[in-house]
């Protein structure tokens, strides 16, 4: 069975090919005009044009994100409850910059000509106050029509404890034969829970990426042999088949960067370490992630300053890649990102007509990133666009170019460091008792230097950390969540309702795994509830397992480090992940040796700190080899840079195990 993981990002376009227990990888400048023709390429080489012989095919993209950022999804309406036409404009009145003397709201997706309201409303416990008035919600449609929608969504109040009008909403519109049913969002399927604004935004979101996803997956299909199974990442680290696309669009809005905790973590447990934090570092931007035993889930995120209200993998994304500018700002304070040089025109190193400079310009600078064996010699490197483009912010600096692109090096990284404290630091973890995991094309350029200033005393970098997040890809499995809303003060009396509800949601899981040709051997099941303290404004979800007050209290006060145990608390939500278990490519072990790692050496090259730096050959490098930096290792996905004082081991799988002292 060949398995291929397909990762498409900002710069480049990731392959992994798993056949007959070989792994392949192959790496390709993306492109934005249209993303699916560099992944049809990249496969077309991997596979010698033998693209049908591919069973299945893992795929994570971009297209729902960048169809947010930059507003290009579909001509939407919304239709809700009458007086409340204008949620998403209202929205919570939070100011996103607390002194800001003008502060930037973001522009809803759906403008006010397209908002409509219809007499309706239901109380807290669904039951009908007024009943839907087909005749308004008739000539709201009629309007919609004229307008030209590709898609409505639909949010009215208490939907989620009732859809009975929501429902009535899709079933007129097919009944008229505006739309087809997919092209209709209900917020009572997207997201079943309460919270008014942030379920009118999510199922907004939702209807806006829809017909996107649906046209850009449907063309890719086709594209594709008819016997190759493709499955899409979602934004919770697992993956679904590509024909819930038209149901699940928007879990697809944040998943990028999840395949490579995926991945990370996967290989970093094979190597014996459960305790990471992964830094992925590409051309645009930069991704951590805390995986303390296990990766983590949040039910909250935004996106473009929209609320986004899914699960979705706890990540903290900064502006801060390969690619990104680097300015010195009207204070004269010198700034990397968050604006990208992209794939095209790209860092000027690249040679594709970059004239600002960047942090891959600063690496190649110092010596990081070398002319010979970039991608494999595939792209060769300008060092002299480089410094060409280094010069002008140089003298504005007053700096040597190296010293400047110290300093570039030096900014950039202390961004990755504030966001790992984020992950870490601030929700209670120690950041010197992980391992950090460092993949992406430049992370592993920054991983030990990022580790310096966390006092982090190891660094993994997986055998392929270019192109982690493809690997990601084929190690996910089928994951689906369902809630249920509670809204109930936790007594003993509640237990017997909360095991009729766990299995409730227990037969709707198993029926979707079914219908993803999971059987029940490859089922596993968690069942969780949303807490808080009467009162609260925000939850904490914990396992629903004996005593889930006591089990609340201690996750409360390891999370802020207090906990209000004489305060009665509340559930919110029940939750189910439910995980249908894919097979994985099988790596084994290889036995290690002392020996000595001369076939890998390539020779010293001066360095721009009046020293030398080694340069060795990954693909020489074998288990059980050690040396020590200063040194740069070449490999076709990455080059990784070992500073003074840090040593390097290669352990059984190939990974590289980088230790301070």
């Amino acid at each position: 069975m060949m398995q291929a993981g397909v990762d498409i990002g900002g710069t480049f376009t990731d392959f992994v090919v798993h056949d007959a227990g070989q792994l392949k990888i192959h790496k390709i400048l993306s492109t934005p005009h249209n993303p699916a023709e560099a992944m049809l390429m990249g496969l077309a080489h991997l596979t010698m044009n033998h693209v049908a012989a591919l069973t299945q095919i893992a795929h994570g993209s971009t297209v729902a994100t960048n169809a947010i950022l930059e507003r290009r999804g579909a001509k939407i309406g919304l239709i809700a409850t009458q007086g409340f036409r204008d949620i998403l404009f209202i929205g919570r009145q939070n100011r996103p910059e607390l002194y800001a003397l003008h502060p930037q709201i973001p522009t809803p997706l759906i403008p006010r000509d397209l908002c409509y309201e219809v007499p309706e409303r239901l109380d807290y416990r669904g039951q009908v106050l007024v009943p839907l008035d087909i005749a308004a919600l008739d000539a709201i449609l009629d309007a919609l029509m004229a307008q030209q929608v590709e898609a409505i969504a639909v949010c009215f109040l208490y939907s989620f404890v009732n859809p009975e009008h929501e429902e009535i909403v899709r079933k007129r519109i097919l009944e008229r034969g505006l739309l087809e049913a997919w092209q209709v969002a209900l917020s009572s399927e997207v997201l079943p829970e309460f919270r008014e604004y942030e379920r009118a935004s999510t199922v907004a979101l939702e209807a806006y990426v829809r017909p996107v996803m649906t046209r850009y997956i449907e063309t890719l299909s086709q594209s594709l042999p008819e016997n190759t199974s493709l499955r899409i990442m979602k934004s919770d680290g697992g993956v679904m088949n590509a024909a819930h696309i038209r149901e699940k669009a928007v879990y697809t809005a944040l998943s990028g960067p999840a395949a490579g905790v995926m991945g990370a973590f996967h290989l970093a447990k094979l190597a014996g370490y459960d305790h990471i934090i992964t830094l992925d570092m590409g051309g645009t931007s930069t991704d951590v992630a805390l995986c303390p035993g296990e990766p983590q889930v949040s039910p909250n995120s935004e996106i473009d300053g929209l609320p986004l209200r899914i699960r979705l993998l706890d990540i903290e994304t900064i502006g801060a890649g390969g690619g990104s500018l680097v300015r010195v700002d009207a204070g004269g304070a010198l700034r990397v990102g968050p604006q990208s040089a992209g794939a095209v025109p790209g860092p000027a190193v690249y040679g594709r007509g970059g004239e600002q400079p960047t942090v891959s310009d600063a690496n190649a600078i110092l010596g990081r990133l070398d002319p010979d064996h970039f991608l494999g010699g595939e792209l060769r490197l300008d060092a002299e666009a480089a410094k060409r483009a280094f010069q002008p912010l140089a003298d504005q600096l007053g700096l040597s170019l190296v010293a400047a692109a110290q300093g570039v090096i030096t900014v950039a990284n202390s961004n990755i460091d504030r966001a790992v404290r984020r992950v870490s630091v601030a929700r209670g973890h120690d950041p010197r008792q992980f391992t950090l995991v460092a993949f992406g094309g430049a992370g592993p350029l920054h991983a030990c230097e990022v580790a310096e200033r966390l006092e982090m005393a190891r660094v993994l970098i997986p055998r392929y950390p270019g192109v982690l997040c493809a690997m990601g890809l084929l190690v996910a499995d089928i994951m689906i969540d369902h809630s249920l809303p509670i809204m109930v003060t936790a007594t003993r009396g509640l237990v017997a309702r909360l095991r009729a509800m766990q299995a409730e949601l227990l037969a709707l899981g198993r029926d979707a795994l079914r219908q993803e040709g999971v059987t029940d051997e490859d089922m596993q099941f968690k069942v969780l509830l949303d807490m808080r303290y009467v009162g609260q404004a925000y939850e904490l979800t914990i396992p629903f397992e004996y005593d889930v007050v006591a089990n609340f209290h201690k996750a409360h006060q390891q999370t802020y480090g207090h906990a209000l145990e004489d305060r009665s608390v509340e559930i919110v939500n029940m939750r189910l992940q439910a995980t249908g278990t894919l097979p994985k490519p099988i790596l084994q072990p290889e036995a290690t040796e002392d020996v000595s790692p001369a076939p890998a050496f390539l020779g010293d090259k001066p360095s721009p700190n009046d020293g030398t730096i080694a340069r060795y050959d990954r693909e020489k490098l074998l288990p059980g080899m050690r040396f020590r930096g200063e040194a740069l290792i070449f490999q076709l996905d990455a080059t990784t840079y070992v500073p003074a004082g840090w040593g390097v081991r290669v352990d059984s799988y190939r990974n590289l195990i980088l230790e301070r002292g």
